[in-house]
């Protein structure tokens, strides 16, 4: 595990401490991606697939995690993320493991969102995030996030 993957690891754990309940490890930060890990032990709903709500929470911190960590790499440390709004499929079951992943916007959009932060102080970014059982390709849940950073 890298250095960023522990530093989020410990903000998100400190910060959100459902986090620890749900059982969420950072996997890895690299090349403008983010995965983490959900155990199904711990998610666990009655029919012994992963709980939609913690699929949600799983999605939503890909992306909030995402964000603090390239701003980090940016240089911004004086800014606040929120989520605004999101809109979640779940197609297919989780019934093992999962992965949540969460990359880069196209980098044009990533600097009109710098400037516009830089320039007023708010701005908003959609990010993308999917969950896949481990071992698995086939996305199990899409999720689109739309995030705020405001000063």
């Amino acid at each position: 595990m890298s250095r960023d993957s522990r530093y989020l690891e410990s903000i998100l754990h400190h910060d959100i401490p459902l986090t620890r309940d749900m059982g969420l490890k950072v996997l890895d930060w690299q090349e403008q991606q983010l995965r983490l890990h959900l155990p199904l032990q711990a998610n666990i709903n009655h029919k012994s697939t992963m709980f939609g709500g913690s699929l949600y929470c799983g999605a939503v911190l890909a992306g909030w995690g995402w964000l603090h960590l390239q701003l980090r790499e940016e240089g911004i440390e004086d800014g606040h993320i929120v989520i605004q709004e999101g809109q979640i499929s779940y197609p297919l079951p989780v019934i093992r493991d999962a992965t949540v992943i969460c990359q880069a916007p196209e980098d044009k959009v990533w600097k009109r969102f710098l400037a516009t932060y830089r320039r007023h102080g708010r701005a908003r970014l959609t990010l993308e995030t999917w969950i896949v059982n481990d071992d698995a390709e086939e996305r199990a849940v899409a999720f689109t996030g739309q995030y705020v950073l405001h000063r």
